[in-house]
């Protein structure tokens, strides 16, 4: 079931375009030296964006890496500059995807997307058990 989620996903519920926006936005903050550990956060939700089914977020210390000082700035530097215009949109397709019955489970993959948006240093996808 969460291969057949993911495919439909990816191709009818936003999953290639929310997964090429976080590369593209990536790619954007890799051009200058402060922005690369944005721009590695933002490859690394990439690939959760595609295929958000069966997998879940975690923050990095629950998988044993350890904590990066200054992400806490970090992440409020991220929510002025990218965060909000994230959420807003995934807010916005999570709303428009749960109209349907049938958009319902899409609608919360972009509230998921949604809730990351805002602090994606530090945050690790998982496959879930």
């Amino acid at each position: 079931m969460t291969l057949l989620l993911n495919i439909l996903w990816f191709i009818i519920g936003g999953g290639f375009i929310a997964g090429i926006a976080w590369v593209l936005l990536g790619l954007l903050l890799a051009i200058t030296v402060v922005g690369i550990p944005f721009a590695v956060a933002a490859f690394r939700i990439a690939g959760f964006a595609a295929w958000p089914f069966g997998r879940t977020l975690v923050d990095a210390r629950t998988v044993g890496d350890e904590p990066i000082v200054g992400t806490g700035l970090a992440n409020l530097l991220w929510i002025v500059f990218a965060g909000i215009w994230l959420w807003i949109s995934h807010v916005l397709a999570g709303i428009a995807y749960c109209v349907t019955i049938i958009g319902i489970p899409f609608g919360f993959a972009h509230f998921r997307l949604a809730a990351v948006s805002f602090a994606p240093l530090g945050k690790r996808a998982i496959d879930l058990p």
